[in-house]
């Protein structure tokens, strides 16, 4: 059961719960759109390159929540110092991540997986920390709903590979009802400019 549930009624899931969000979702995807376009000169999505299932290549799309403000050598500021003030509405209601719906619907992620991280990191991972790209990447997981932020690296790995190992829709579904949970009591989903997530440096 658990094979047909991962091959083909997850993508089936995956398909339908995102139209449904898309749908549901369009007043506030508009309305955060529009802000964002007026507080960011234009631009209203951040695009950028990450490695998706078997480390293969898409474009995850979310908000664009901070400016591109630069010092005067020419380097960002702080994200804190970036992150306008819709923005940091949007990031603690999770609305920055609705855009990825339509990865989901491209089929570059699914609903529940292991979250689709940096390239530069694939070269720093163990051979068992690279297994979590065994599946799609996902706009919420494992790993989110059990600390994010509050855990070490290592740590949100090993959830991720048990995720890989352990996919199944009771497990999908416990996963979504403390997304909603976490959600509801801004707890932990979503990094913050005042607390965001430390870069992955390796295992030493």
């Amino acid at each position: 059961m658990n094979y047909l549930y991962k091959n083909y009624f997850k993508r089936l899931i995956d398909l339908l719960i995102s139209l449904l969000v898309i749908v549901i979702t369009f007043p506030i995807t508009l309305i955060s759109a529009i802000i964002l376009f007026m507080q960011n000169d234009g631009k209203v999505f951040f695009v950028q390159e990450r490695p998706g299932k078997n480390t293969v290549a898409f474009n995850i799309i979310k908000f664009k929540t901070m400016n591109d403000k630069k010092d005067v050598n020419g380097n960002l500021l702080p994200d804190r110092d970036r992150i306008t003030k819709a923005g940091k509405i949007i990031r603690k209601l999770s609305i920055d991540e609705l855009p990825q719906m339509i990865n989901v619907l491209k089929g570059d992620m699914s609903l529940i997986g292991p979250r689709p991280l940096l390239f530069k990191y694939i070269p720093l991972y163990s051979i068992e920390q690279n297994r979590r790209h065994e599946v799609k990447p996902g706009i919420t997981g494992w790993a989110q709903v059990n600390g994010r932020n509050a855990i070490s690296w290592q740590r949100k790995f090993a959830l991720d590979v048990y995720y890989v190992d352990n996919i199944n829709f009771i497990l999908d579904f416990k996963i979504v009802i403390m997304t909603i949970k976490k959600i509801i009591i801004s707890e932990g989903i979503n990094q913050s400019a005042d607390s965001p997530m430390q870069p992955f440096n390796g295992n030493n």
